[in-house]
């Protein structure tokens, strides 16, 4: 027994990919490419992609918003999960970044799940909700600007529906959410981001030690 998570070192995280990553071929090449990518360190684990796989199977999800998509892991490990009939609307301002996205998403055999809208994330989501989408999602993703992490929240927690879960990336800013002598505004906003939700009633919530800390929230 311990009280508290277990530390991981690089020789138990790879036990953790050897005994457990069912990781298809096809994530394992769009993971590979994006390694070389001078802005590598925004994609996600494929751990982590396998659990938002898992989550959509556990709540049953058919309609999910993702607020950042950079190359398409995340996004493409959800679409895979999805029924034939889910749709997943994708936010995010780089063609460039989203063009490797799409061949993987055809690749994949599910670009017709996907949604793609370009432009801030703040401005897409009002729209969906413009568009009478409240309520209308499953489940949604956030993964992008640290500073926005509250509005995206905000609108994501109107765009689920009672029980949907709201799954949020970087919660733990590789430990500099304990740096007293980091003031940076990305750091800050997770603080305030991280320190609101643990009161916030209208969820009911956990962050899980995955990759850079993920936090659930599912909307009461």
């Amino acid at each position: 027994m311990t009280k508290s998570t277990t530390g991981l070192d690089a020789a138990l995280y790879d036990y953790i990919l050897e005994t457990t990553l069912r990781e298809p071929k096809v994530l394992a090449r769009l993971r590979r490419e994006t390694d070389s990518h001078p802005r590598a360190g925004m994609q996600i684990s494929p751990d982590q992609g396998q659990l938002l796989g898992l989550l959509v199977e556990l709540t049953g999800a058919q309609r999910i918003v993702e607020v950042g998509t950079f190359t398409g892991y995340s996004s493409l490990a959800m679409a895979l999960a999805l029924p034939d009939d889910g749709e997943i609307v994708c936010c995010d301002v780089s063609e460039e970044y989203t063009a490797v996205a799409r061949r993987y998403w055809a690749e994949a055999g599910v670009a017709d799940r996907i949604t793609l809208r370009l432009g801030p994330a703040a401005g897409t989501l009002d729209s969906l909700i413009g568009e009478g989408r409240s309520g209308a999602f499953d489940m949604a993703f956030i993964d992008a600007d640290k500073e926005n992490y509250q509005t995206y929240f905000e609108r994501c927690l109107t765009l689920v529906r009672p029980g949907g879960l709201i799954a949020v990336d970087n919660v733990l800013w590789d430990g500099r959410v304990l740096d007293p002598a980091d003031e940076t505004a990305d750091t800050r906003a997770i603080r305030a981001f991280n320190s609101g939700l643990k009161d916030d009633d209208r969820v009911t919530l956990a962050m899980l030690s995955v990759a850079d800390g993920v936090t659930l929230a599912r909307k009461r």
